[in-house]
Formats: C-alpha cells, sequence, structure tokens
C-alpha cells in the first residue's frame, strides 16, 4: 500500500509541475499582448499615407518598417532612418496626424 501511495503522489506531483509550466508560458505569451505589441503590418494604401506623413515628419530619409501600433494613443508607428542617420518611430493617428516622434534606440538591456 505504501508504494501504490508513493507512485500516486510522484503522478500528482508530476502533473502538477506541468499544469504550472504550461501556466507560466501561457502568462509570457499573453504579457506580450497586453504591452500593445501588435506588429502587424501595415497594408495598401494606409501603408503609402503612414510613409508620406512619416517621411515629412523627419524632413525625408528611409522607411525601415511600418506596423499598426497602440502605444502613445497611435495608429500607427513608421521606423524611419533619417538623413542625419538616426533612426526614430514616427507614430502616427488614425487620420496619418504626427503623435510624436522618438528615438528608436534599442535598450541592450531588454530583450
Amino acid at each position: 500500500m505504501a508504494t501504490t501511495l508513493k507512485k500516486l503522489l510522484i503522478t500528482v506531483a508530476a502533473l502538477a509541475a506541468l499544469a504550472l509550466g504550461g501556466a507560466a508560458l501561457a502568462g509570457a505569451a499573453s504579457s506580450d499582448s497586453e504591452k500593445g505589441d501588435t506588429s502587424k503590418a501595415i497594408t495598401g494604401g494606409a501603408k503609402a499615407k503612414a510613409e508620406q506623413a512619416a517621411l515629412a515628419a523627419t524632413g525625408g530619409g528611409e522607411v525601415n518598417q511600418t506596423e499598426l501600433d497602440n502605444e502613445n494613443g497611435a495608429t500607427y508607428e513608421v521606423e524611419v532612418t533619417k538623413p542625419d542617420g538616426s533612426t526614430v518611430d514616427v507614430r502616427l493617428g488614425d487620420r496619418f496626424d504626427v503623435i510624436t516622434v522618438e528615438s528608436d534606440r534599442e535598450d541592450p538591456g531588454n530583450g
């Protein structure tokens, strides 16, 4: 009877460990979406308008990436390398109005 109890306790402990591990993975996956990481590309006419507005805001340059965004009340985000070589994120509203232009330096301790 003692060996049956040991087997049962080991099985319960293993199942609990699996459940906790799965919950931790699910929590990590949902935390990215809670931070507003939409990371969906802008397409069609909206992409062209967003790029045009961003380049006007930066005085020219080269568009590196476009995506939907919801930071700072924005709808769109356009990453631009400016003529001086610096890179910025231009956040635009749903009417392609500039919400903010921020430096796009990655934090080496983040990631």
